[in-house]
C-alpha cells in the first residue's frame, strides 16, 4: 500500500553498478523516498546505496520482470518513478515530474530519453527492442505490472495513459560499439532462454523478415540515418536481436 505522506518514490534496481550508482542517486534528491534493489551484487553497490537511503531490498532474481515487480512492491509513494543506474535526472526533468504528479488527471506517463554512446549523444534510431527513445517510467502505485520474462518483459496496465513529459532523461546506454555488441549478445541469450521456457514456436524465415523490418524501422522510420554510423550500428543490432535470439533458442541447449 502507498503512504499518503509520501508523494513520490524513485526506485532503482542494480547488479554490480558501483561505478554508476552514486552519480545516479545524486540526481534523485527531489523524491520523497528512494528504494534500491540489489540483485546479486558482489561489489560496493550496497554500501553506496546506503549513503543515500535506508530503503534497501537485497536479493537474487533470474528474471527482470520478477525483480522489477519486487522493486515496485517495496515502494511506499503514491507515485513511482523507475530509473536505472546508468541514467541521470536533469533538474528540468525533476521539476516536471513533481509538477506532473501534482496536476495530472492520468495514471501513467512516458518519459523521453537521450541516449549516449560514450560521450556521443545518439538521439535518433532507437527502438525495436534495442534501446529506448522513451519509456513508461512515471506511474501511480498499483497500475503497472511487469511480465515474467528475463529481458524486455511485457507490461500490463490498469490505468489511463497521460501525455508524454517534455524533459529528457539522460541514459549512458553503452560505453562504445564493443559494449553495444556485448549487450546484443547478452540480450539475445536471455531472450533465447525465455523462448525455450515459454515454448514459443516461430520460424527462421519469420525472424529473417523481422531482421529487415526492424532495421528499416530504426534506420528509416525512426531516423537513425541522421546519426551516421552510430544510427547504422543501432539499426543493425535491432535487426539482429530477434534472429539471434531465435537461433540461440533453437540451436543451443543453454
Amino acid at each position: 500500500m502507498s503512504d499518503i505522506s509520501l508523494k513520490l518514490t524513485v526506485v532503482i534496481s542494480v547488479h554490480n553498478e558501483q561505478d554508476q550508482l552514486a552519480d545516479c542517486l545524486k540526481t534523485l534528491s527531489f523524491a520523497d523516498e528512494i528504494v534500491v534493489v540489489l540483485d546479486k551484487c558482489t561489489d560496493n553497490s550496497g554500501d553506496i546505496a546506503r549513503e543515500f537511503t535506508d530503503q534497501i531490498v537485497d536479493g537474487a532474481w533470474d528474471k527482470e520482470g520478477e525483480r522489477r515487480n519486487t522493486a515496485i512492491a517495496a515502494c511506499h509513494g503514491q507515485w513511482i518513478f523507475e530509473i536505472d543506474a546508468d541514467e541521470r535526472v536533469p533538474d528540468e526533468l525533476a521539476q516536471e515530474i513533481l509538477k506532473t504528479i501534482e496536476t495530472t488527471q492520468h495514471d501513467w506517463h512516458e518519459i523521453l530519453v537521450d541516449n549516449y554512446v560514450g560521450s556521443r549523444l545518439v538521439r535518433w534510431g532507437w527502438g525495436a527492442s534495442f534501446g529506448k527513445a522513451a519509456y513508461p517510467g512515471l506511474f501511480k502505485k498499483g497500475v503497472k505490472v511487469w511480465g515474467n520474462q528475463r529481458v524486455h518483459p511485457s507490461l500490463k496496465w490498469f490505468g489511463k495513459k497521460g501525455p508524454m513529459l517534455k524533459s529528457r532523461l539522460i541514459h549512458y546506454v553503452d560505453r562504445n560499439i564493443s559494449d553495444m555488441l556485448r549487450r546484443l549478445d547478452n540480450y539475445s541469450t536471455a531472450r533465447a532462454k525465455d523462448i525455450r521456457e515459454q515454448g514459443v514456436k516461430d520460424s527462421t524465415a519469420n525472424n529473417i523478415r523481422r531482421m529487415f523490418s526492424r532495421f528499416f524501422k530504426c534506420y528509416v522510420s525512426r531516423k537513425g540515418y541522421r546519426e551516421g554510423g552510430y544510427g547504422l550500428i543501432v539499426a543493425i543490432c535491432a535487426g539482429l536481436f530477434p534472429l539471434m535470439s531465435h537461433l540461440k533458442a533453437t540451436l543451443e541447449d543453454e
